[in-house]
């Protein structure tokens, strides 16, 4: 694991007492939370120089966490930044095969960053980045309301009515989608360019709905991701988020987090 960030001028106070390990590591940008606890599990974090055994420990700013050994530094400023994945890359920390991922591709001087959401090894195109944890899941969830929009090419020729069909929601396999906005843009040949938008985003979701209708998909791009847009952004290259762009987009998230931290 990367050496953690330590504690910087201007940096968000400390864990405030009674609050619990997983999610003071996920505000310091570590992981998410889940991630936490199975750090947790395998015995890799420590407190005063106890190896935790369960993510049930409350800590306060006044406790030394350490992770594979480095120091937990404080929270840093929440920062978020936008990503050109490319296709054969995998959005994943480690891979046990040994493939191409996201993270070790990205430029030495970021930090260590967690994905809001995935992308999986053949898709492309958006893929948010932040430092913060709770950021990245408060952006998954559904209830934040926020479209993922993607183009997305299939093989065969589209029905416009079965297409329209996705937007009351369909069951497949025994997995029940949420209703999905799809639109066909141009037929060319034996391939069609769709765009597609859903809130919910669950694993491989468009390409399990079109490999249900008889159209496999051949490429997926992902182009928005809420109010943030892929636009001219290069393959392969990553981009922060202008501070004052990230306020005015998650500025009542922010500002509850802050407040709450200082209670």
């Amino acid at each position: 694991m990367p050496p953690v960030m330590a504690k910087a001028a201007g940096d968000r106070p400390g864990p405030h007492p009674g609050e619990r390990i997983a999610k003071v590591l996920a505000r310091a940008g570590i992981c998410s939370r889940r991630q936490a606890e199975r750090l947790i599990g395998q015995g890799r974090v420590a407190v005063d120089g106890e190896v935790l055994r369960s993510p049930a420990r409350n800590v306060t700013g006044g406790n030394l966490i350490t992770v594979d050994g480095e120091t937990v530094g404080g929270q840093a400023p929440i920062r978020l930044w936008r990503h050109h994945k490319v296709s054969g890359v995998l959005t994943t920390h480690n891979d046990p095969q040994g493939r191409p991922t996201v993270f070790e591709r990205l430029p030495d001087h970021m930090p260590r960053v967690i994905s809001v959401g995935r992308l999986d090894l053949n898709s492309e195109g958006l893929l948010l980045l932040t430092n913060d944890g709770d950021v990245a899941r408060h952006l998954e969830l559904p209830s934040t309301g926020w479209v993922r929009r993607y183009r997305v090419r299939v093989h065969g020729r589209v029905d416009d009515s079965r297409l329209a069909g996705l937007a009351g929601g369909i069951e497949v396999d025994g997995v029940a989608y949420r209703g999905v906005d799809a639109s066909l843009d141009r037929q060319q040949g034996a391939n069609a360019w769709l765009t597609v938008s859903l809130r919910e985003g669950k694993n491989k979701e468009i390409r399990k709905l079109m490999e249900y209708l008889g159209w496999p998909v051949n490429r997926l791009i992902r182009t928005a991701y809420g109010p943030f847009q892929l636009g001219s952004l290069p393959k392969g290259d990553v981009e922060e988020v202008r501070p004052k762009v990230l306020r005015e987009q998650l500025g009542n998230f922010i500002g509850n987090e802050d407040r709450r931290r200082q209670s």
